[in-house]
């Protein structure tokens, strides 16, 4: 954990993070319950958010597990009702539950269109939406999940650039109607992160790897503690006047380099 933030910076708080058996979400989790704070985690797998709970209890910290669909408002709801009475009222939301795969449109259905603006936009409405009866208000925290595509047209991620520009708009018109009530509304981009499986699918080989990372400033994949601890920020009073903001946690991958490393020569 950075420097930067107190030993327990988060004491006393409940976090309910959606998505999290496993990668960015999962590593969010455990990074604030580390900080001291009390973990409720959703995802549709009993079985996978059961052994995902268990990785922070394991640890010595509070945590619960349930299974739930961010698809379907009122299985959202049942699972923070359960929580809220097992832990308290929630003081940060993250909501992380993400679907993606690479298809041209003119190879992909409807029906996967859906699947992905289902699970990645719709998901995050329902998770934003139900969480606010249970919030600690004011104060709370809300952090959504985008990503770059959310603003840069990429080949064969139609269903994804149009899902997650829908969760970049979504984040600035809750802080806007939210805003009153102290309840501040933010996203986090990641760009590229290391062993997850987003990664795992977009860049299955070496070739692949190397060439995508070539086109990120810092030239290396970022890690999921980056996004913890953009995450853990945000949800802290050092972040009290920041709402209705995109965090890109990127590397600069969204700056663009055309030139890639074939224009080292003139970095020396």
């Amino acid at each position: 954990m950075a420097d930067v933030f107190k030993e327990k910076a988060l004491a006393g708080k409940v976090a309910f993070v959606a998505g999290a058996s496993s990668g960015i979400n999962l590593g969010i989790a455990q990074h604030f319950a580390r900080a001291g704070a009390r973990i409720a985690l959703i995802s549709r797998s009993h079985e996978k958010i059961t052994a995902a709970a268990k990785t922070i209890s394991d640890e010595g910290f509070e945590a619960i597990g349930m299974a739930a669909d961010v698809r379907d408002f009122n299985s959202v709801d049942q699972a923070m009702a359960a929580a809220q009475t097992q832990i308290g009222n929630f003081d940060i939301v993250i909501s992380g539950a993400a679907g993606n795969f690479v298809a041209p449109a003119l190879g992909m259905s409807s029906n996967g269109f859906k699947t992905v603006v289902d699970i990645d936009l719709i998901g995050t409405f329902n998770v934003l939406r139900a969480s606010f009866q249970y919030l600690n208000r004011p104060g709370a925290s809300l952090i959504s999940i985008t990503a770059p595509q959310a603003v840069n047209p990429s080949l064969f991620q139609a269903h994804v650039c149009a899902a997650k520009a829908g969760i970049n708009m979504l984040t600035k018109c809750l802080a806007m109607e939210w805003g009153p009530a102290g309840v501040r509304v933010n996203a986090i981009s990641p760009g590229p992160i290391a062993d997850t499986e987003g990664m795992a699918r977009l860049a299955p080989t070496p070739e692949m790897e190397k060439a995508i990372k070539s086109r990120i400033a810092m030239r290396d994949y970022g890690t999921k503690t980056d996004i913890a601890d953009t995450a853990l920020f945000l949800s802290t009073d050092n972040a009290k006047y920041i709402t209705g903001t995109i965090v890109d946690c990127d590397g600069g991958s969204k700056l663009g380099d055309a030139g890639g490393d074939a224009l080292g020569e003139f970095r020396k």
